[in-house]
Parts: C-alpha cells; structure tokens; sequence
C-alpha cells in the first residue's frame, strides 16, 4: 500500500510541476510517468485518463491554496489588512517560483482557464468552481469592511468578483513579463475599486 501510495504522489507532484511550466496539452501520459519515474502502467492503474489526472492535479493545488487562502483572510486583523495581506502572499509566491525555476508560473488555474475555454467541460467547471469559492472567500472579508464602513461600494459580491478577476490579470502580467513587480499596483487598484473612504482629519482649533 506504501509504494502504491508513493507512486500516484509522485504522478501527481510531476504532473502538477510539468502543468505549471507547460500547460495541459502540450503534455502526454509518458512524458508525465517519465518526469514522476513510475511507469505508464502505473499512471492507469490511478487515472483513467490525463483529464481524470489533470482534475486530481487541480483538486490537490486547490486544497492547499484554499488554506493559504484562508489563514490570511480568516485572521483577527482588520479586513482591509487581510485583503492586502492576501495581495502581498500572492506576489511572495510568484517571486518564490521565480526564484526557483528561473519565471513566473502564474496561476495554474488562470494558466488552465485560459488553455481549456473551448475544451474539456470538467476541467472547466471545475475551475469556475473554485473561482467562485475564491470570490465568495472575499466577498465575506469586502462584507466586514462595509460593516466597519469603511468603503464605499454597495454590492460586495460583484467588488469581490471584479477584485479576483483584478488578482488574476495582474498575475497574468506578472508571468507575461516575468515581473513580480507587477502584482505591486494591485493594492492601490483595489482601494480605488472599493472606494476605501479617506481618514477623517481633526479640525483645525
């Protein structure tokens, strides 16, 4: 049970490394098996396919991404706080992978999203799944912040919509010109979006 455990690991951790620097199609099942060293036998024995591969490969990023996700917006701090840390976690992990393989790897599910539009309806749904959880995920954070009165905006789920699609785009950038950098204007962006009212000063004695 313990080499079989380890042989669909490895499958996965390859295939997610490999849709992260090249893409889905571009892929087949024996360069996955190759780069995972397990051997193609073994890639059917978990998957029936390279789609079946690809949803396990965007369920598992998305588990892990969803706590990172959740450990920042679910904090005690304010929620303008949390929203900016949030932006400041998503430039440190694209820097992180810059570093690491030399460019920026964007988002897999911006990556997959764009590559799959016209193809492969349960990948597709799958992601618009999780892009709805993220949008809900700050929806709730944009609600605290009107609570508070903070900003201005009057529909915290279309802010929170147009905030993720902001998040996504700015990435998309950033792996374009394979600049980090670019994800630093995304904080000014959303306090402009969200009509953040300005601090009020004392009168003057």
């Amino acid at each position: 049970m313990g080499r079989t455990s380890d042989a669909k690991g490895k499958i996965l951790t390859a295939a997610q490394t490999l849709f992260e620097q090249r893409g889905y199609s571009a892929l087949g099942v024996a360069e996955i098996c190759k780069a995972a060293g397990v051997p193609k036998g073994s890639f059917y024995y978990f998957f029936e396919s390279k789609e079946a591969l690809a949803l396990a490969v965007i369920d598992e990023h998305w588990a892990t991404e969803r706590r990172d996700w959740e450990r920042v917006l679910q904090t005690d701090a304010g929620p303008l706080e949390r929203l900016r840390l949030l932006f400041e976690a998503t430039e440190a992990r694209q820097r992180a992978g810059q570093d690491s393989c030399g460019a920026v790897l964007g988002c897999m599910f911006g990556n997959l999203s764009l590559e799959m539009s016209n193809h492969a309806d349960a990948l597709r749904a799958r992601l618009q799944e999780i892009f709805e959880a993220q949008v809900d995920m700050v929806e709730a954070v944009i609600a605290a912040a009107q609570d508070r009165g903070e900003i201005t905006v009057t529909d915290a789920h279309e802010s929170a919509r147009s905030m993720v699609a902001q998040l996504e785009g700015q990435v998309l950038f950033a792996k374009l010109y394979n600049n980090p950098a670019r994800l630093s204007t995304l904080w000014p962006s959303c306090l402009a979006l969200l009509g953040v009212r300005a601090p009020r000063v004392p009168a003057q004695a």
